[in-house]
């Protein structure tokens, strides 16, 4: 992914989720119960969180590229959090609207890509020190 490409995602999933933290506490809170409420909230929060995350290496990316360092580590990074955000929070969201309970099960594997992100952002660390 280019630094391009993450940060206009990042200002798209960034926008989304606070829609969908409002529509949360304004179009749900008295169609749904609190457990789900709070299933809904746990996806808008990470979704947001892990957008500004998208955000801040597309801007390292952009940043390392202009001095003319690789950046391919960093694309790899902001594929991991837009798939996470898209099955992570995606998940959840779908689930509070009344879709397959099965799709808890698929949720991990979105937790996995946001996780798998940050372990890269470990590894683009360590590579800046050396």
């Amino acid at each position: 992914m280019t630094a391009k490409i993450g940060i206009i995602l990042a200002g798209l999933l960034g926008m989304l989720g606070v829609a969908a933290g409002a529509f949360g506490a304004h179009g749900l809170r008295d169609r749904v119960g609190p457990r789900e409420l709070e299933i809904w909230n746990t996806g808008a929060h990470y979704q947001q969180v892990h957008a500004v995350v998208l955000l801040a290496v597309a801007l390292w990316a952009l940043s390392a590229s202009t001095r003319g360092e690789p950046v391919a580590l960093h694309g790899v990074a902001m594929s991991l959090f837009v798939a996470g955000i898209a099955i992570f929070s995606g998940t959840l969201y779908a689930i509070t609207l009344g879709g397959p309970r099965i799709l808890g099960a698929v949720t991990p594997l979105g937790g996995l890509c946001l996780l798998a992100g940050w372990l890269t952002i470990v590894v683009l660390g360590l590579r800046q020190v050396g």
